[in-house]
């Protein structure tokens, strides 16, 4: 009997290399991408049929950052190589699996629906990502529920209908729930698939995979986790994927970098106030472009992307004049200001959650000088972590040694580095005004907001020294110096 060659592909898995060359006769089926992420892509004849719909094309049209976009000029990567590059890295791991670990009995119906998850998870982003569903729809459709996740349901169904495609109705509902990720047994399916696309477990997925290398790769920051490490040395064990215990400290990086990511990037505050900005306009336009219906029609949607600014723009309808005048305000780099921003100690984050910070209080507690009203003041709240809010995420990944690959077990913290974080997550209240002629009295209106809540807090814990919000003395605005004299100082010193 002829001996099995095989050939190392990319550096993650063994291909059966007679396979490879008999299939190889099949050209016409088969087609392949250079990304600038993981090179050379082969996009087969399952993902094609997606691939070369209008409900995939549209992904084309959807900036991956949003409103980022206007701070990192790099950052112009959309969803369209996002998800291919997802269902790339979703092929990867699968297959790699199944060559590792034939007791695992996965079979090609495993690793279509798995690649199909990774290609589809995102069709349902609506107009800058997820400005979109956590931003703009909440304020348009108070207490209607949605999120891209359904929107991506809606679309998957939609693209299969409209385009004839010929897939199981029982391979669906399984990319779907590949699609959502679970932790919870599902009939009749391999449960560790669950956790290579979107894992409940602990966050490790090829999706995250993708994004953060893609980002970093776009915008210029640099990353030191290796994602192909992982793959290359994953296991499952006990029905769940689990990792060589020397990666570790590869894992903790990998989250760590998601987090500098928000914390820099996605959250980056010249960022955010464009985002408010079209936001704005979107709330605007919506009585009369009826954006916010399109999420019930999937018709609609799939016309729906960012494009929807320029459509904005060059609609001659009066009603939408202050609409447009916003967008020409970003063009212009007229944009919302930064007034102030508080990071809240651990034991106060419930405050963001109350009514005891938003903008009635700012102009509650205005000075007898000040003339901004509610309009002025814009409060977000939100948090940033490292995946799991105040959880490592890392404890809740199973590992193996190389001398007993049947055995998983966690590792604690302490034992991966002594200089890993002590918390895992951060609450930020900010705080923008879209009048910057206002944006010293909103400040000062802030601050002393914070004072009286620290002066509550202490009230409310007699006998006790209960921590503090402090002000960040890099942002205190001066008192005595305007607006356009700072802005030309910045100018005259760059």
């Amino acid at each position: 009997m002829a001996e099995k060659r095989t050939m190392l592909r990319r550096g993650f898995t063994e291909i059966d290399y007679d396979n490879s060359m008999a299939a190889a006769s099949d050209v016409d089926s088969v087609k392949y991408v250079n990304d600038p992420i993981h090179g050379y892509i082969k996009l087969n004849k399952h993902m094609l049929e997606f691939i070369d719909t209008p409900q995939f094309q549209r992904l084309r049209n959807l900036k991956q950052l949003g409103s980022a976009y206007h701070v990192f000029p790099g950052g112009s990567h959309n969803r369209f190589e996002h998800c291919i590059g997802t269902s790339f890295l979703a092929n990867e791991v699968v297959r790699g699996l199944a060559l590792r670990q034939p007791e695992l009995s996965i079979d090609e119906r495993d690793i279509r629906c798995v690649t199909l998850a990774g290609l589809c998870h995102d069709l349902g982003h609506g107009p800058y990502s997820h400005m979109f569903d956590n931003e703009f729809i909440p304020r348009a459709r108070p207490g209607f529920e949605w999120s891209h996740e359904m929107g991506s349901e809606m679309m998957l169904h939609n693209a299969i209908d409209e385009n004839n495609i010929d897939i199981d109705e029982g391979d669906v509902k399984f990319v779907k729930r590949l699609i959502q990720g679970t932790s919870r047994p599902v009939a009749d399916e391999k449960m560790f698939l669950f956790d290579i696309v979107a894992n409940k477990r602990n966050g490790v997925d090829v999706d995250k995979f993708d994004y953060i290398q893609r980002d970093c790769y776009n915008v210029g920051v640099k990353s030191s986790y290796d994602f192909s490490r992982l793959m290359l040395n994953s296991r499952v064990i006990d029905n769940e994927v689990c990792y060589d215990h020397k990666e570790a400290y590869n894992l903790t990086e990998m989250f760590h970098t998601r987090y500098s990511l928000h914390k820099r990037v996605y959250r980056h505050r010249a960022a955010k106030a464009i985002e408010f900005m079209v936001v704005d306009a979107m709330l605007i336009a919506d009585p009369v472009l009826k954006l916010s219906e399109a999420v019930s029609d999937p018709a609609r949607y799939q016309l729906l992307t960012d494009d929807i600014v320029r459509d904005i723009e060059r609609s001659k309808e009066p009603e939408l004049e202050e609409a447009r005048a916003l967008l020409r305000r970003i063009h212009k780099r007229d944009i919302y200001k930064f007034v102030d921003e508080f990071i809240l100690p651990p034991e106060l984050t419930d405050i963001a959650n109350s009514s005891a910070i938003n903008e009635a209080e700012v102009v509650g507690h205005r000075s007898t000088n000040d003339d901004f009203v509610e309009r002025d003041v814009l409060v977000e709240s939100f948090c940033i972590h490292y995946g799991m809010h105040s959880k490592n995420p890392v404890d809740h990944v199973n590992f193996y040694s190389k001398y007993n690959v049947r055995e998983k077990f966690p590792i604690a913290s302490e034992f991966i580095s002594m200089c890993v974080p002590k918390k895992y997550e951060e609450r930020i209240v900010r705080i923008f005004t879209r009048t910057a002629s206002k944006r010293g009295q909103i400040q000062r209106a802030a601050r002393r907001m914070i004072e009286k809540l620290n002066a509550n807090t202490i009230t409310n814990s007699p006998g006790s020294s209960p921590p503090s919000i402090t002000p960040n003395r890099g942002f205190t605005l001066p008192e005595d110096i305007s607006l356009e004299i700072a802005k030309r100082r910045r100018l005259e010193f760059s």
